[in-house]
């Protein structure tokens, strides 16, 4: 499966015509972050290949050094994406917007209480 672009995923995302404020917000946030985190593995790889090609660093260490650098933006791509979670839980429980607990909740009792009527309607 070959994977998109930026370009695509923006292409594929302008499609649709009504888009709430919240999706537009979290689209550029997620657009922004996978650019970065592209553009930068790209620039890391690059420089650590010139200092490999001038001799500066053995290319054994110049893998390991990207890898190193790679884990730790993953690490950081972690924080961020669980800070982005808080936030968007909190704008949403502001706006008042049920969680899934809040719905499964919900569910469980209109189940329970179905099965009260079902046995009220029996006697």
């Amino acid at each position: 499966m070959a994977s998109k672009t930026k370009v695509e995923i923006v292409e594929e995302l302008d499609e649709h015509d009504e888009m709430n404020p919240l999706f537009e917000m979290v689209r550029k946030v997620l657009l922004a972050g996978i650019g970065a985190v592209a553009l930068g593995k790209e620039e890391i790889e690059d420089f650590v290949d010139r200092l490999v090609e001038r001799g500066e660093i053995a290319e054994k260490d110049g893998r390991k050094l990207v890898r190193e650098v790679m884990e730790r933006r993953k690490k950081e791509a972690r924080k961020a994406e669980d800070e982005l979670n808080k936030n968007v839980e909190t704008v949403l429980d502001k706006m008042n917007v049920p969680s899934k607990a809040d719905i499964e909740a919900l569910s469980e009792k209109i189940t329970a209480l179905s099965k009260k009527i079902d046995e009220l309607k029996k006697s």
